[in-house]
């Protein structure tokens, strides 16, 4: 069997560390028999000044992935639903039920999030809408107006939990921006360090909301702090927005070469705002993942309706164009 070589199923950012990573890092490590920090203030306080917002909105946590089920166990629960689209990022369902909530999953359509269908979907068990924006695995990208009509249809008393994970990949003037929409104080944001900030490894993240609501997480806050090192991490990568932007712009650009290319093979592949893509190939989803790894590279089938490939180096991404190439053929 050939080793994977390039490592294309977890949209991993391939850039360089963020200046001042590396010795934030390096320096964080001679503490790290210290508490300090516990709770992560002076990261929360630097966001909440990032973003423009009062601090007791904006909880820091173990990345997107612990917030979101700090979240859903703390506004769902036993008897509640929570509506989400589907495909859509894997662990939804699987966060919702460890809140012992139940997930309602809602198809697309076409190739895209059905934002109607999914305020359709809220009864009276509803207590949280879920969106992906870009949504991972489809790259789709919602804008401010589609979001605003959705929350205009939905009851008063369901929280709307925006995922934005990767927005920092989508063309900026394309893309909702959920801080934008707190003035609703059913909307809540979670965003991650992990992508586009290059910290997938140390596991940071955030979450704003509206005092009420992000209140309602700091009951287990302790139990999902942010180590010392990668609050120290988090706390550079946030003094170097210039080059984040860069880089991300840098990935954004590979993506869509990569995608040019697969289209010219006549593949169905939908522009994304993600640092992936997302093949529809049908009966040929498996095959596809398979001629990869034979030759490589790792990919990801996902939910029986695509592939999604995350962007790598110029290398690994080219290789990808060959394959695919091989593949048609």
């Amino acid at each position: 069997m050939i080793p994977i070589i390039h490592q294309l199923s977890l949209n991993e950012n391939h850039s360089p560390a963020l200046p001042g990573v590396r010795e934030a890092i390096e320096s964080a490590a001679d503490r790290v028999h210290l508490t300090l920090d516990a709770l992560a203030a002076e990261l929360s306080a630097e966001i909440a000044r990032d973003l423009g917002v009062d601090p007791a909105m904006v909880v820091a946590g173990a990345g997107s992935g612990a917030l979101l089920q700090q979240f859903l166990s703390a506004h769902s629960g036993p008897g509640t639903a929570v509506v989400h689209a589907w495909p859509s990022f894997e662990l939804y369902p699987v966060l919702i039920r460890n809140a012992g909530a139940a997930p309602v999953a809602v198809p697309p359509k076409g190739h895209l999030q059905d934002l109607d269908a999914l305020a359709a979907a809220v009864t009276g068990e509803t207590r949280v809408v879920l969106l992906c924006n870009p949504n991972n695995p489809t790259g789709e990208v919602l804008d401010g107006p589609r979001l605003a009509r959705m929350l205009d249809a939905l009851p008063p008393d369901v929280l709307v939990l925006i995922d934005e994970a990767y927005r920092e990949f989508a063309e900026p003037g394309a893309v909702a921006d959920g801080i934008a929409l707190l003035g609703d104080p059913r909307v809540a944001v979670v965003r991650t360090f992990s992508k586009s900030h290059g910290l997938l490894g140390l596991r940071v993240g955030y979450l704003v909301a509206n005092e009420r609501v992000a209140a309602a997480l700091r009951p287990t806050t302790p139990f999902f702090r942010v180590p010392t090192v990668a609050q120290a991490a988090a706390l550079a990568a946030l003094r170097a927005p210039d080059r984040m932007r860069a880089q991300c712009a840098a990935v954004a650009a590979e993506r869509d070469r990569v995608r040019a290319g697969l289209v010219e093979l006549g593949w169905d592949v939908p522009p994304s705002g993600g640092n992936f893509l997302w093949l529809r190939l049908g009966g040929r989803n498996q095959s596809f993942v398979d001629h990869l790894a034979a030759n490589g590279v790792a990919v990801r089938e996902i939910a029986g309706a695509g592939v999604r490939v995350s962007t790598g180096t110029p290398e690994a991404n080219d290789l990808v164009l060959a394959l695919a190439k091989e593949f048609a053929a």
